[in-house]
């Protein structure tokens, strides 16, 4: 592995903990201070995720310049047209996939359906909405580098494609630390994989995963009251079904 990769995993391994240092400094300044113990602890998190990402995307970019200048010499990338056909048909594959391994861990393992770890993310963007920014923007771009550009991409320059997606795809879901829920994050993993071969344009999977952390975040945020006062309306229903038999 270049000598650059390494320099990104580890602003990312620097990034994920610094909280650690990063958290009591906000709270020595004085930040939250205000609000009710349960929204101040949260606010201080969001708040210093939202710093931390924000601080450790440009480093990452500035250490992969290199690789944005060799990547016009790359001529098995595939065209813009094909990239954009890709990055559209990414979206659905992302979600299909995402769904196909749901349906699996309901009905084959007996998982309960629902994520506590997007439960979390979901209620320190309630906290504080400027970590949608991360959610679904700079945490996608930094996952995709990390996990497909370069742990999965330079596993595919010794192994196959199968070898190199399930190695990438069970890192990228252990650090998400949702073990109940792997079979997912393992599912995307492959399919952001995929696209990145396909194509060999890591904006084409960031595109995808950008694309729908949104949508996962503006349906649970935006749309949560609707989407649960259409579940009761549909419980009514079937119970009112079942009732005239």
């Amino acid at each position: 592995m270049k000598a650059r990769y390494w320099y990104v995993i580890l602003t990312y391994i620097v990034m994920q903990f610094s909280g650690i240092l990063g958290i009591p400094l906000l709270l020595s300044l004085g930040v939250g201070k205000n609000l009710d113990p349960a929204t101040a602890t949260n606010t201080i998190i969001a708040l210093w995720t939202v710093i931390s990402f924000v601080a450790a995307l440009p480093i990452v970019l500035f250490l992969l310049r290199q690789d944005m200048r060799e990547r016009h010499q790359n001529l098995r990338r595939s065209s813009k047209g094909e990239a954009i056909g890709w990055a559209i048909a990414g979206i659905f594959m992302a979600m299909t996939a995402q769904v196909v391994a749901a349906n699996i861990e309901i009905h084959l393992f007996g998982i309960e359906p629902g994520s506590e770890n997007t439960q979390e993310i979901l209620t320190l963007v309630k906290s504080l909405p400027l970590l949608v920014i991360v959610v679904s923007v700079i945490g996608p771009i930094l996952e995709e580098i990390i996990f497909r550009q370069i742990i999965f991409g330079s596993l595919y320059k010794k192994f196959n494609f199968f070898i190199s997606g399930l190695i990438s795809s069970l890192i990228f879901a252990v650090v998400h630390m949702d073990f109940t829920h792997i079979l997912i994050y393992t599912a995307m993993g492959f399919t952001f994989a995929f696209l990145y071969v396909q194509t060999k344009r890591i904006i084409v999977p960031i595109f995808a995963h950008v694309a729908m952390n949104t949508f996962v975040v503006v349906v649970q945020t935006v749309f949560a009251d609707d989407i649960e006062r259409i579940m009761k309306q549909a419980e009514k229903l079937q119970q009112t079904f079942i009732g005239g038999f």
